[in-house]
């Protein structure tokens, strides 16, 4: 099928990073044609749907590179409360009352939430039945990452049981849904992984080709009770235990010294930045801008709902922007045009995926069209669209959403999910 849209303004975000008044032409889910001006008339009786775009942006789908989607029927359950009193009085008693429905219910919402901010790629850690959620991500159609959450505090056959369901995780579905759905391996931290189930997990990452997601130094507390307990840091140790010889991307970074630093850009860990989570739980706020210094690849997650409390790239990336300017009394410490890279190419890059994040001929067909007819969004142009993206974007600014060629959301509404249903669905349970 050949998808022609005309009469965008393109945001690329390609190596040119151009800007293009133009037309697209989607054929086997990838671009085949990115072009300026108005599309002659053969293209245009070639194509098997056209749809007239009327001034619209055209640009990548966010990439959300952190999140846990099974617990976001816990929004708002434990509110204001530190991290490690959050997760042990809070999110692990209540998550072991979550049946397999209440997993279900809570993925569904979040991926309605995600596609209805503009989100085409996301990676989930969770700990409860994955394959409920590869099946989900397959009738939703998204892109995804996968990842079975495993806490190594347990039997070594319990451990073995965790690496087990994670390759089996993998073996069955990555790859699938044309290739759209991709499975890692998820150590849940350092805190809750001993270094002898870590090195296994390394184990299985270089057997099974597969990279490897945790979450490393997200506050200060954890990062000095590794020390008291190792004599070394988080990054130092888990460098040693080989988990940055496969690829990896950690969650949080909030609390990393220059060393720590300096072996994570020596090995290519990417790091997914979580301002809003990091904010809520007073965890602190990431050295984004010394990261970004020293070469290390950036991107934007959410994190959960319980933590956040939502899963909106598009207030996660305006955070992003605005908090370094704070911290460092410098507005010119990030740029919005890197902020735009972090929740679309970076992220790309970050989940080990090729040919998205950005715009151009051979690339995959995800994108979302953005109606800019609207009072924040104007006067426009084309020098001042990065802006608007980062600083003036609401959610419901983005009409339509495709993955891999294939719309998702139309005018704002969803069309391989029952929104209404999801909704009355979550709302039901309540603890």
């Amino acid at each position: 099928m050949k998808l022609l849209i005309h009469s965008v303004t393109i945001v690329t975000m390609n190596e040119n990073d151009d800007i293009v008044d133009g037309y697209v032409v989607v054929e086997d889910g990838k671009f085949k044609e990115v072009t300026a001006g108005y599309p002659n008339d053969s293209l245009i009786d070639q194509a098997d749907e056209t749809i007239n775009g009327q001034g619209k942006w055209l640009m990548p789908g966010f990439v959300n590179t952190h999140g846990h989607l099974g617990s976001s029927l816990l929004r708002g359950a434990g509110d204001d409360m530190p991290l490690m009193d959050w997760l042990q009085n809070v999110m692990w008693p209540n998550e072991q009352r979550l049946t397999k429905e209440d997993v279900e219910k809570a993925a569904k919402l979040a991926v309605v939430e995600m596609i209805k901010s503009g989100t085409t790629t996301f990676l989930d850690m969770y700990h409860l039945h994955m394959e409920q959620m590869a099946e989900l991500t397959i009738e939703s159609n998204m892109r995804a990452v996968l990842c079975r959450g495993m806490i190594g505090l347990c039997s070594e056959e319990e451990q073995y049981g965790k690496i087990n369901e994670s390759v089996s995780l993998h073996k069955h579905f990555h790859g699938e849904n044309a290739g759209k759905l991709h499975v890692a391996l998820a150590p849940h931290a350092p805190y809750t992984c001993p270094p002898a189930f870590l090195e296994k997990v390394v184990d299985a990452a270089e057997k099974h080709n597969m990279w490897i997601h945790t979450h490393v130094a997200e506050t200060k507390r954890e990062v000095l009770e590794h020390k008291e307990k190792y004599n070394e840091t988080q990054v130092s140790h888990l460098n040693k235990l080989g988990l940055f010889d496969v690829p990896c991307l950690i969650a949080h970074g909030v609390h990393l010294n220059d060393e720590e630093q300096h072996i994570l850009s020596e090995k290519n860990v990417s790091v997914s930045h979580n301002p809003m989570s990091n904010l809520k739980l007073g965890s602190g706020i990431a050295n984004i801008p010394e990261l970004i210094n020293k070469g290390i690849n950036v991107a934007i997650g959410t994190d959960s709902t319980a933590s956040n409390n939502n899963l909106s790239m598009v207030e996660e990336l305006r955070f992003a922007s605005l908090i370094h300017k704070g911290t460092y009394q410098d507005p010119t410490v990030t740029q919005s045009k890197d902020i735009l890279k972090m929740a679309t190419v970076n992220g790309a890059k970050a989940l080990q995926l090729e040919d998205i994040g950005f715009i151009q001929e051979g690339s995959f067909a995800d994108f979302i069209l953005i109606n800019p007819d609207r009072a924040h969004l104007t006067p426009w142009n084309k020098e001042r669209v990065h802006s608007h993206l980062v600083y003036a974007l609401k959610d419901d600014d983005i009409s339509d959403v495709f993955v891999q060629g294939k719309q998702l959301m139309k005018d704002r509404e969803l069309l391989f999910l029952d929104e209404q249903k999801i909704v009355a669905d979550a709302q039901a349970f309540l603890f």
